[in-house]
């Protein structure tokens, strides 16, 4: 993903980045657009893909809200456990 930060980039141009063969780039170029992350559009025999901002934002706001539940629950943990310390 790093690498389509600079635009649009073709599986080969990807894949030239990787030991991975272009097969394996493109399977997981499909999971990335599957997952609403990338962009794929085709120009003759060619298909450039790009991040979709959309989907960085979602994935963002989850991993935001993900950690944001997390930490709260350890703050309420550590409370908890300081209180019970305190009565003891």
């Amino acid at each position: 993903m790093q690498l389509l930060t600079s635009g649009e980039q073709t599986v080969n141009n990807l894949a030239a980045h990787f030991p991975a063969s272009r097969s394996a780039i493109s399977q997981h170029l499909r999971v990335l657009t599957e997952a609403g992350l990338v962009t794929a559009r085709k120009d003759g025999r060619f298909r450039y893909y790009r991040l979709d901002p959309q989907g960085l934002v979602q994935l963002r706001t989850l991993f935001d809200s993900f950690w944001i539940d997390e930490l709260d629950r350890l703050v309420a943990d550590a409370t908890e456990e300081a209180a019970s310390e305190g009565d003891r």
